[in-house]
């Protein structure tokens, strides 16, 4: 009662103006036309605040009423109202212990008793205060006199008479009521009417209000006059409740069927507050236990059906099944009384009471009661009249017209809503309650959601901040409403296609967002929330095994039709089944979403949801058991996920930001979905596999692309690539995925693959580079450059701020920076008119310097400084923007693509079949895709053009001449080549091109030589730190590398046009600015031979080591990388042979343990088989020297650069362990080898970084003057054939004291050039290294193994990590066959002007200066030596193989007492070795003097003999260990003939050689 408090200061002002204000207060109370019970509520309120005032003494009584007094005119119960007011004080101060307060309310009552009726008080006050106010004498007499009238009106039965009641009265009763009463015949004259014949008649009251419902019951329609009659006649409820009780109590027994008309009337009564419900509900059948027992109960069975449907049943049990059925429908036969609280609770709806409908459902389980149909019916009416108005204004469809409807008569019923913001009033809460059960009222379904649609136009419309919070309340309300009650509504719908259409106009105004948290509650929620929803499940699992069980790709169209109108109704479990089954069985995958066509857009919407879930299930493992390979599983949704997002219009945002939320926590296994995607929808494939044919066509524009660069032809992509690229770009996905993507490939390695296993690390890093390509391809090719332009971040904030690795830097903005260069010159273009084609090139470039300037400024940030003292930026960038489209036109792709599009003309002119129309339309699309192709080819030749103009003018600017060649190749292969290649098949190719297009340009600094050697020299680390996908790519760029140097290795005229007088072939290795014109200083063609042998032994090398590391990731990428450049090598037969027997021993051994690899090694080995058709033997391959020295064992000559031939080395396979597959394979395997000396000579000769030129023309001149002194020494030295001991001895110190002389003026010079003092240290200890190198193994004798191993470490600790080919290792001998003057002033003039290619001294000296050059003489006396010990050699070994086993066993002990006594004897031994290197300088210049001696050749040949029976023994000692010991077992019977027969050919092939020397010593 206190919700209204007086103001403080009314109380103490209240003369003044309290008085005024509270009748003020008073009078508005009374005005308002608001309900009269709140109204006389707050008057109550207001009365009682002012008498506590004066009982607490704040105000005076008699001021006090006074106002009283004249507040009776107000109101006509106004005497009432205040006699309650005392009623309640008196209770009050009744209680208190203060007697003043007592007082003060007793003389206020007392004060008003002139206006209050002293029987309201009687009635009101409590007796005691009514003796103090004189109003009773006596209290006690009062209480008694109360008590005895009580019980005379309660408790005493009045006894009627029956019988002197009178038939006549009822008789006349009942013709009263059931008179005409649409005359002027009113409740009020009918009252008085019956009260006239209860007393004439003597008629019992109670019965005569039975007879009033009795007739009304059947009067049912007169609801306004028999309302007011029951009213009028009786207003006691309880009396009315109890006769409806008992009516309804004759009703609920079995078989008996309560009226209608019964349920109205009690409805109507409670509607007008005639009877309360709570007194009425006690009397209804059935309890509210009982009740709730039943919907258990139906739960529990619909969960049993369930569950039957889903378990697989036997025929036996399925005939007991049925049995219990029947059982049960019998017992349900014996009908139960109705439930009548469900009866009323219709009536009541259907007159519009909607609040104690509301009451009667909420005391039920939730929808038990709208699951009566007749109560769904009912209230679905309800809502209708309800929604009405709203829905005339804001949800009929433009040309609807719709039924009107009539609205209740009843003013009490819910009011109609006006606006969206009236529905929150009673409309909602209706639908909540309704639930899934709206199924029952489809119209009115379509009227909800078009409401809805009406609703989000305006919520999208509105932008005013003050309706929005209200808006958002609504659409709350909204997606409540559709979660409980629209699309449990539409599960419960027969195949409502068009309900269904009508939700999804609703649902795509949501986002996404919305709309899948909605489909999931459906999926996962609702449909264990009613038995009913239960049962509807489990039939449309049901159904869908019957359909997924038959369905093929014949029988497509039925089944989809099938599918379609069960997905109507219940598409989340109808996808769910059928997902798991395309997750099994992937075959399914064609025929599943070719049968998907009949779907709706909502199923379309919830199959993408659906997909996403199966995606991101917690419980699937994206790993097979063996940790791997990406489950099969994953793949299949992969697959489908691009099958059905092409072909049908789902929207995309969901899969898409679903991939990025994956990437974001670093997870990279779904981007196997996005690959799908995007290869599906926008026709771009990624992969490794592709033909060279499609490669070619990849390097043209786009039509050529689509054409013939992939291996399905994709038609038709043009709308499902504007889908996907709206998605990305609506939901600004496209820049960040390429982003996390480029992240992620090192956050596969160094996060996820902490506990993964290697192959799959690799498998994931190949999956997300191709998606990345892939994907990046799709977005150049597809945005638009404004697009493309703003979304694209410049090149130094996307490696700087985002950290993406610079490759994919590149490749994200390589797109932008065309757009824009082209968008530039057509600027210029415009501009200024030029049409030549001289001009045009002129504005090409002009655009270029104007993009391209803020790129080279924006690259230097990527690197250290010091880099750019090796490479221009300028270059850098060049290198890094430019595509294969910009360098080259393939004409042959663009004639094959338009010779097939002639043919498809041609067969459709033939075929008699086509109709016309259809074959004048195929003809169109031919011609005009040829056309198109034609036109294409035309814009790319006049781009390629414009580019190559550009190059030619920006190469001079590319590299400096500050550092040398060799760190130049060094940051040019670790900075842009070898990143590049590996990105992309179409990269790999560009790479190669782009180095050959660098050398044909003669780009000054650029060593071609020294780039190849570099490329071909060291592939082990790259090939072994590949994924599959980029040995696939490194193999590719390998062969395009060695196609180029196939071709000029193939012919003399095309390597003297591209090659002679080219920059990149200059032998000078220090970088200036010298041209290189000068033919001394070129490698002319036989050298060039010498060298591309070597690199195919370096190849063969590292392909051997590789396969027999016994590692995985070594053998799988050496066999890709092997099969990729098969076209181009093994070319050297004997190589070929020892790759062979590699493979095969590979395929033996993995054949049971990894089946990958041996399905590897064996198609390697078939295709290699096939092209020993193409091999030939190494002397066809490359001119090949003669042995140049005596004593070099055979084994050493085959090393690549083996001393001081470092291409001709390798030649010398036939006398060594190269052309026998087990030597190889030792050699491979670190058994005792010079080979390893020979290498790491090699590498020293890197590490002087080429140095070899002179800086200054002071040496120049002094060598011109030491060139004349030597030809002078020549012509006389060849007119005197011999010379005595003597002279020998002097000529020696005179060569010794000449050597020292050069040495000082060397290091004089290398002080003018400023060398450090640290390089001056390492080229003398490397110089020392060499010598004694050369000095073992001039002698014969093979290295120790752990000598051997000492030195190559110390020459790995000089190289320090410069793993780089030598400058020396690339240059050859020069070929014996010429004549011997052109050869030696050949050598001099080589020796002259840089350190000579063919001789060990100027490979070993890493100075590179020239000598004096004693080896070389040295070594043409040995040349001639050799021949005859070659033939000894040779008789030597028939002889010694023709013994048996015990003369092997003799051997190999003498090869081991050998190998004890050299190890106790080495320093003898190595002074040994320089006193003969001393001699054999000495008889060489003795036999080239003036006087002739007959005994200096008797004495060579002596010397000679000597050591090569030396060297013969170790040679026969050390190769058949290596046979015996390879794999722990001795050679067969069957083996040591075939070895004893290979050594027969060796010394015939001797022999052949001996003729051969002896007819060039007749020559000379």
């Amino acid at each position: 009662m206190a919700t209204l408090i007086l103001p403080c200061e009314w109380i103490k002002n209240w003369e003044k103006s309290g008085k005024h204000e509270f009748v003020q207060l008073c009078k508005d109370l009374t005005e308002k036309d608001d309900h009269g019970r709140e109204i006389r509520a707050d008057m109550q309120t207001a009365l009682y605040e002012l008498c506590c005032h004066v009982v607490q003494g704040n105000l005076k009584m008699d001021l006090v009423a006074n106002v009283l007094g004249e507040m009776m005119e107000f109101r006509d119960d106004m005497p009432s109202i205040l006699a309650d007011v005392f009623s309640i004080l008196d209770i009050e101060t009744g209680a208190l212990e203060e007697k003043n307060k007592r007082d003060h309310y007793t003389h206020l009552v007392g004060a008003c008793l002139c206006f209050v009726p002293e029987a309201i008080l009687k009635e009101r006050l409590d007796p005691e205060t009514l003796e103090s106010l004189g109003l009773i004498k006596q209290a006690h007499q009062f209480n008694q006199k109360i008590v005895k009238i009580k019980t005379k009106l309660f408790y005493k039965q009045q006894k009627f008479n029956l019988l002197r009641e009178e038939n006549e009265g009822y008789a006349k009763l009942i013709t009263e009521l059931g008179q005409d009463l649409s005359g002027n015949i009113t409740s009020h004259l009918v009252l008085e009417n019956i009260k006239s014949l209860i007393g004439c008649f003597n008629l019992d009251p109670n019965r005569v209000l039975d007879i009033i419902l009795e007739v009304y019951e059947s009067r049912s329609d007169q609801d306004e006059f028999f309302l007011s009659l029951i009213k009028s006649y009786m207003c006691e409820p309880l009396t009315l409740c109890h006769i409806l009780g008992f009516k309804f109590k004759f009703y609920q027994e079995p078989n008996e069927e309560t009226p209608k008309s019964l349920y109205h009337i009690a409805a109507a009564l409670l509607h007008h507050n005639l009877i309360e419900l709570e007194d009425l509900y006690v009397h209804l059948m059935p309890l509210d236990a009982s009740i709730v027992e039943e919907h258990k109960r139906d739960i529990s069975e619909a969960k049993q059906i369930a569950r039957k449907l889903v378990m697989v049943v036997l025929p036996s049990e399925k005939s007991e099944d049925k049995e219990k059925e029947k059982e049960k429908d019998e017992e349900k036969n014996d009908k139960p009384p109705d439930n009548q609280k469900l009866g009323l609770l219709e009536a009541l709806l259907r007159i519009g009471d909607w609040h104690h409908a509301q009451s009667i459902m909420d005391q039920m389980p939730s929808f038990y009661a709208t699951s009566h149909k007749a109560i769904a019916l009912a209230l679905c009416q309800l809502v209708h009249l309800t929604v009405e108005p709203v829905y005339r204004r804001a949800g009929v469809p433009k040309g609807a017209r719709g039924s009107s409807l009539h609205p209740l008569r009843n003013k009490r019923a819910p009011r109609p809503a006006e606006t969206f913001e009236d529905l929150r009033r009673d409309t909602f809460s209706m639908l909540g309650y309704l639930g899934p059960h709206l199924s029952h009222d489809p119209i009115l379904f379509a009227k909800i959601v078009r409401l809805g649609k009406g609703f989000m136009k305006e919520y999208q419309s509105d932008a005013k901040p003050e309706v929005k919070d209200k808006m958002e309340i609504l659409l709350s309300c909204f997606l409540s409403i559709a979660d409980q009650v629209l699309l449990p509504s539409l599960s419960l719908m027969e195949c409502n296609a068009c309900m269904s259409e009508e939700l999804w106009g609703l649902f795509k105004l949501f986002p996404y967002q919305h709309r899948y948290r909605l489909y999931g509650q459906w999926k996962n929620e609702t449909y264990s929330s009613h038995p009913l929803l239960v049962k509807v499940k489990a039939q449309t699992v049901e159904r869908a095994k019957y359909i997924m069980k038959r369905l093929t790709k014949e029988n497509v169209k039925q089944s989809g039709r099938q599918i379609g109108k069960l997905s109507h109704s219940n598409p989340t479990i109808l996808f769910d089944y059928m997902l798991s089954q395309i997750q099994w069985y992937d075959n399914l995958i064609v025929p599943v979403v070719d049968s998907l066509k009949y779907l709706t857009s909502l199923n379309y919407d919830v199959l993408a949801y659906c997909i996403i879930e199966a995606l991101a299930n917690p419980e699937k493992e994206k790993m097979k058991h063996d940790d791997t390979t990406i489950s099969s599983w994953l793949q299949s949704l992969a697959s489908l996920c691009g099958a059905v997002f092409r072909k049908y219009p789902i929207e995309l945002a969901g899969l898409l930001q679903y991939v990025t939320n994956q990437l974001k926590a670093g997870k990279s296994f779904d981007l196997l979905i996005l690959k799908e995607v995007v290869q599906k929808m926008a026709g771009i494939e990624i992969t490794d596999e592709m033909t060279s044919e499609q490669l070619e066509a990849m390097t043209g524009g786009e039509q050529l692309k689509a054409e013939g660069g992939y291996f399905g032809q994709i038609r038709n992509t043009k709308k499902s690539s504007q889908r996907l690229k709206d998605a990305l770009l609506d939901h600004e996905l496209a820049l960040p995925l390429c982003l996390l993507m480029a992240q992620q490939r090192n956050g596969v390695v160094f996060l996820e693959g902490g506990e993964k296993h290697l192959k799959l690390v690799g498998h994931l890093y190949d999956q997300c580079h191709d998606t990345l390509v892939q994907f990046g391809g799709f977005l150049a090719s597809n945005l638009s450059t404004e697009d493309y332009i703003k979304r694209v971040p410049s090149i130094d904030i996307l490696c700087n701020q985002f950290h993406t690795p610079h490759d994919a830097a590149f490749f994200l903005s390589r797109p932008m920076y065309a757009h824009q260069i082209l968008s530039k010159y057509d600027e210029l273009k415009k501009a200024e008119k030029g049409n030549r084609q001289q001009q045009k090139a002129h504005k090409y470039v002009s655009a270029c310097e104007q993009v391209m300037t803020s790129v080279h400024e924006a690259v230097v940030s990527l690197h250290p400084a010091r880099v750019w003292d090796d490479l221009r930026p300028q270059f850098y960038a060049t290198f890094w923007s430019l595509t294969m489209y910009d360098l080259a036109v393939p004409h042959t792709a663009y004639d094959r693509e338009v010779n097939k599009l002639k043919v498809q003309i041609k067969a459709i002119e033939e075929n008699p079949e086509i109709p016309l129309n259809k074959k004048k339309k195929e003809k169109e699309r031919c011609t005009a895709l040829q056309e198109k192709l034609q036109e294409e080819e035309k814009k790319q030749l006049e781009h390629v053009q414009r580019v190559l103009h550009r190059l030619k003018l920006e190469k001079d600017n590319w590299l400096l001449a500050k550092s040398t060649k060799n760190e130049t190749i060094t940051k040019f292969l670790q900075l842009c080549l070898f990143p590049r290649c590996i990105f992309s098949s179409i990269d790999a190719v560009y790479c190669a091109r782009f180095v050959e297009l660098v050398h044909q340009q003669k780009t000054p600094n650029f060593c071609t030589l020294l780039c190849y050697d570099r490329v071909f020299s060291a592939i082990i680390y790259t090939v072994a730190s590949c994924t599959e996908n980029e040995s696939h790519r490194y193999g590719r760029f390998l062969c395009c590398m060695l196609e180029t140097v196939t071709r000029w290795h193939s012919d003399r005229a095309v390597y003297e046009k591209e090659c002679v007088n080219y920059p990149g072939f200059l032998t000078i290795f220090r970088a200036t600015g010298f041209d290189g014109g000068n033919k001394v200083d070129q490698l002319d063609y036989e050298n060039f031979r010498h060298v591309v042998h070597k690199w195919h032994y370096m190849l063969t090398k590292a392909s051997v080591h590789c396969l027999e590391t016994g590692d995985y990731t070594h053998i799988r990428n050496i066999l890709i990388v092997l099969t990729k450049i098969l076209p181009c090598y093994p070319k050297v037969l004997n190589l070929g042979q020892a790759l062979e027997c590699r493979v095969h021993k590979i395929c033996l051994e993995e054949k049971d343990k990894r089946p990958d690899l041996y399905a590897l090694a064996m198609g390697y080995s078939g295709r290699l088989k096939s092209q020993k058709v193409h091999m030939v033997p190494e002397n066809e391959f490359h001119h090949k020297d003669q042995p140049t020295r005596s004593a070099t064992p055979a084994g050493q000559q085959n090393g690549p650069v083996s001393a001081g031939k470092p291409a001709a080395g390798a030649s010398k396979a036939d006398d060594g362990a190269s052309e026998d597959g087990d030597r190889v394979k030792d050699k491979s395997q670190g058994t005792t080898k010079p080979v390893n000396k020979a290498n790491s000579a090699a590498a020293k000769v890197t590490t002087s970084n080429g140095n070899g030129a002179l800086s200054s023309t002071k040496a120049v001149k002094e060598r011109d003057d030491k060139e004349k002194s030597g030809k002078e020494k020549k012509e006389k030295k060849e007119k005197t054939p011999g010379s005595t001991p003597e002279t020998k001895a002097e000529t020696r110190r005179e060569k010794q004291r000449d050597e020292r002389a050069m040495k000082e003026e060397r290091v004089a010079r290398e002080g003018k050039e400023k060398t450090p003092k640290a390089d001056r240290e390492k080229l003398k200890l490397e110089e020392k290294a060499g010598k004694d190198d050369k000095a073992k193994a001039g002698n014969g004798e093979p290295m120790d193994p752990s000598r051997e191993r000492d030195a190559i470490k110390e020459s790995k600790s000089k190289e320090k990590g410069d793993r780089s080919a030598a400058a020396g290792s690339i240059k050859s001998p020069v070929p014996r066959s010429e004549s011997a003057e052109s050869e030696r002033d050949h050598k001099r003039r080589k020796l002259d002007s840089h350190p000579s290619p063919s001789h060990s001294s100027s490979v070993k000296d890493n100075s590179n200066e020239p000598k004096e050059s004693t080896s070389k003489y040295h070594i043409n006396f040995n040349s001639i030596a050799r021949s005859k010990s070659r033939e000894r050699e040779m008789e030597k070994k028939e002889a010694e193989n023709t013994q048996g086993r015990s003369k092997e066993k003799k051997e190999e002990k003498e090869r081991k007492e050998r190998k004890r006594d050299y190890i106790i004897n080495d320093h003898d031994l190595s002074q040994e070795l320089k006193r003969r290197k001393d001699e054999n300088g000495t008889i060489f210049k003795n036999s080239k003097s003036s006087s002739p001696s007959c005994d200096s050749p008797v004495l060579g040949e002596k010397e000679k003999s000597k050591r090569c029976k030396s060297s013969n023994k170790e040679k026969a000692d050390s190769a058949k260990p290596e046979r015996t010991s390879s794999g722990g077992k001795k050679e067969s019977r069957h083996d040591k003939d075939k070895s004893e027969k290979r050594e027969k050919r060796e010394s015939s092939g001797g022999k052949e050689e001996k003729k051969h020397h002896k007819s060039s010593d007749k020559h000379r």
